[in-house]
């Protein structure tokens, strides 16, 4: 087995240099291009992970999309990974996914054996609570997105509530996970743009415990991605969903750009908001949408190994097994590359200061 790593590798070096060569005489420069450098990349990977794990930090606790789509990527990942290391799945739930972020940026081993699933609201928290988040979304290096969907504010029918307006009449108790998730940042956005009167109980460990709290009515609703609520809860949505329907529970309102399929006649909170101002706001709750469940390698991890991994992370999420295990988990799969994740972000914590300064106080109150 050593002596065909070891030809493997040779026939790596020797092809690399046959092909910079031939494209040199033909004018172009690229004996330290692409080419030779992902051979080099992937070389070193496979010297890294020969025989090891990569762990797959994740913010929320098990059972929630989150935890499925980690277990998923477990799943497939390591095998488009040199060597095919193991790959496990570790829980840090708290603060709506920050306490995991942190730790990752400022903590976790930059070795290429630990990568994060970040909280779908990153850029929100980092942009609104800069002295509480300590960490820079922009700065992790971004290896893709397996899927997005927006977050809907759902509640009971019994709870009386039959349309989003009807919650600036009616207190409504609304289970959350913590400041760092949509099911805080959402219901207060909508209350101090909209005017509604959603009291917010938080330290629910992941949306699977928030779910059984409003099944138990220990609160009556929560604000979460609407596929967490179609995969986990399907019969809630049977019967109409709306006003005058007979579902267990109503979609109210929910936060993104564009409707998710399932909800074309929800009403879209940045619609239903007037000021400029305050739809910016809305606008950067809703990258949410697009973030997702992502994947990243802490920012000090070896620049070396994100092409590697996002290759990896893109012949996983493109697998034909992958996308059909995905639909047995609920889950659904419509991917974001690294790079376009990545530019994305960046444009997004350039938010005006005065917008950040209104959506803090609206949200934090202060």
């Amino acid at each position: 087995m050593k002596t065909l790593v070891r030809i493997t590798y040779i026939w790596e070096d020797t092809l690399s240099k046959i092909l910079s060569v031939f494209l040199v005489g033909l004018g172009v420069a690229v004996a330290s291009g692409p080419i030779s450098e992902a051979f080099a990349s992937k070389k070193k990977a496979k010297s890294l992970y020969k025989g090891r794990t990569i762990t797959i930090l994740v913010g929320y606790g098990s059972g929630g999309t989150y935890g499925r789509t980690s277990l998923l990527l477990g799943q497939y990942l390591g095998k488009f990974i040199p060597r095919k290391p193991n790959i496990v799945v570790q829980h840090m739930p708290g603060a709506g996914g920050l306490k995991a972020a942190n730790y990752a940026y400022n903590v976790m081993p930059a070795n290429g054996f630990n990568l994060l699933m970040p909280p779908e609201m990153s850029v929100a928290s980092a942009v609104l609570r800069p002295t509480k988040v300590k960490f820079k979304p922009q700065e992790f290096q971004w290896l893709g997105r397996v899927f997005g969907s927006n977050n809907a504010i759902i509640v009971r029918r019994d709870s009386g509530i039959k349309t989003w307006s009807d919650l600036k009449t009616k207190e409504v108790i609304m289970a959350s996970s913590g400041k760092g998730s949509p099911s805080f940042l959402v219901p207060r956005l909508m209350n101090g743009t909209l005017g509604t009167k959603m009291k917010i109980v938080m330290g629910y460990k992941g949306s699977k415990r928030m779910q059984l709290s409003v099944e138990q009515k220990e609160t009556m609703g929560a604000a979460l991605a609407w596929i967490s609520w179609s995969s986990a809860r399907p019969q809630w949505f049977k019967d109409g969903i709306g006003p005058n329907g007979n579902s267990v529970a109503i979609p109210l309102a929910q936060s993104g750009y564009t409707p998710v399929k399932g909800l074309e006649n929800v009403p879209m909170i940045r619609n239903l908001i007037k000021s400029k101002e305050d739809r910016q706001i809305s606008d950067l709750l809703g990258s949410a949408s697009i973030i997702g469940r992502s994947l990243v390698l802490p920012p000090k991890a070896p620049s070396w190994l994100v092409p590697v991994l996002r290759s990896a992370f893109n012949k996983s999420v493109k697998s034909k097994n992958f996308i059909a295990d995905a639909k047995k988990r609920g889950l659904e799969v419509n991917p974001k590359t690294g790079q376009e994740i990545s530019k994305i972000v960046s444009e997004l914590m350039s938010v005006p200061k005065a917008v950040q300064v209104k959506g803090k106080k609206l949200i934090f109150g202060k």
